[in-house]
């Protein structure tokens, strides 16, 4: 902060309400400079990043850092003596901040992903992704919610995350269509729909959802398209 270049401008505004000076003038000195400072820092500065240098991983000799990243804050390990290695990247958790965390902290993030332990003769493995904790297990994800902690679920939590999940989607499925699988009727929020590819259709509440057969449903699939193509021509025309 310039408090001098302040005390001026309070000097020179006062000037103006007087009729001592035109304001003219005064944007003028002050606007061309301050504009072509604007023009170089925005060419020459890089984007602040936030970056802190928390020192040395003794295991690999790499440096610690962190920083902000496109997707959020992150801890990074670079091999400063390799200019073609590439930096290896850890998510920082929900209650760290860039400012407080310590080498310490952020080593412990790299032990991501680790395996939890086994379940039906397949590794779960445990990690962080863009959007947040999950397990991998057979070719599956299963998203952590805040009761679990990636870095300490243990291996009967892990399997019970699993079959939870499991039993959460063979709720929401009422009836897959051998005829076409992109035909499903679900259980939803607002009750039972089909979704027929990227159409949701809802089912008329007189019926058992499970009663409904393949044709019926590529119907009720159809007719509902046709009354969003109808809309969106309306909109068109309105618009016209």
């Amino acid at each position: 902060m310039d408090y001098q270049f302040t005390a001026k401008i309070e000097d020179e505004l006062d000037e103006i309400a007087e009729g001592k000076m035109s304001y003219h003038k005064m944007l003028k000195d002050f606007y061309h400079p301050f504009h072509k400072k604007v023009e170089h820092t925005t060419e020459t500065s890089e984007r602040v990043n936030g970056e802190r240098i928390l020192g040395i991983d003794p295991k690999t000799n790499k440096t610690v850092s962190v920083r902000i990243a496109r997707f959020g804050p992150v801890a990074q390990l670079t091999d400063t003596n390799d200019p073609d290695a590439k930096p290896e990247y850890a998510g920082l958790r929900r209650d760290q901040k860039l400012e407080l965390i310590t080498l310490e902290e952020a080593l412990e993030l790299f032990k991501l992903p680790r395996v939890v332990g086994t379940f039906e003769d397949k590794q779960i493995i445990a990690a962080i992704g863009r959007f947040g904790p999950y397990l991998r297990h057979d070719g599956k994800f299963f998203s952590l919610k805040k009761e679990y902690d990636p870095y300490t679920i243990d291996e009967e939590e892990a399997i019970t995350v699993i079959e939870a999940k499991r039993v959460s989607d063979s709720e929401k499925f009422i009836k897959v269509f051998d005829e076409n699988p992109e035909y499903q009727i679900l259980n939803g929020r607002w009750g039972p729909y089909l979704k027929a590819g990227k159409i949701n259709v809802r089912l008329p509440k007189d019926r058992e959802p499970s009663s409904f057969t393949f044709e019926e449903c590529v119907e009720l699939a159809k007719d509902t398209d046709k009354i969003k193509t109808k809309k969106k021509g309306g909109r068109k025309k309105k618009e016209e």
